[in-house]
């Protein structure tokens, strides 16, 4: 006897629910998606029509994917210390295109928060946000000068 498509994704999920843990919310999200990716190859098999699904939802909202010891990728789930350039190439996207997808800030830190934290305070000890500071100000000088000279 044949398995419908309804068995199959289930059998795929369970399957990926014992090799790792999963909310209740991934598992429904994994089960759709399966049961949606095997429709498509199903009609694709029979020569029907392919049904168009709209763009992939995350597995979770972009803004409770960066947390304090991990960030979360949109595109896979996989969590990092720091989401890599080569990784998101693996999904081909730069940082940018990525940050703007899942509409980030394009000076959003692609890294976990304690991460950030440690940078910040490093290059406050550094001085950097005093030598900043001075670099600003010289340069709205020199551009005032330059206007005068017009």
């Amino acid at each position: 006897m044949t398995k419908t498509l309804v068995e199959m994704a289930a059998e795929i999920v369970q399957a990926q629910g014992n090799s790792k843990s999963m909310t209740i919310e991934e598992l429904q999200d994994a089960l759709k998606e399966t049961f949606s990716t095997l429709q498509n190859l199903h009609a694709m098999e029979t020569g029907e029509k392919i049904t168009e699904t709209d763009e992939k939802k995350p597995a979770i909202a972009p803004e409770k994917s960066i947390l304090k010891n991990k960030i979360i990728c949109l595109e896979c789930g996989e969590s990092f210390k720091t989401l890599s350039f080569k990784h998101l190439l693996s999904h081909e996207l730069t940082r940018r295109e990525y940050r703007i997808k899942y509409g980030f800030s394009l000076r959003q830190p692609l890294c976990a928060k304690s991460i950030t934290e440690k940078r910040k305070s490093a290059g406050k000890e550094r001085g950097i946000p005093d030598a900043l500071k001075k670099s600003i100000a010289a340069r709205k000088k020199s551009a005032a000068a330059k206007n005068k000279k017009k």
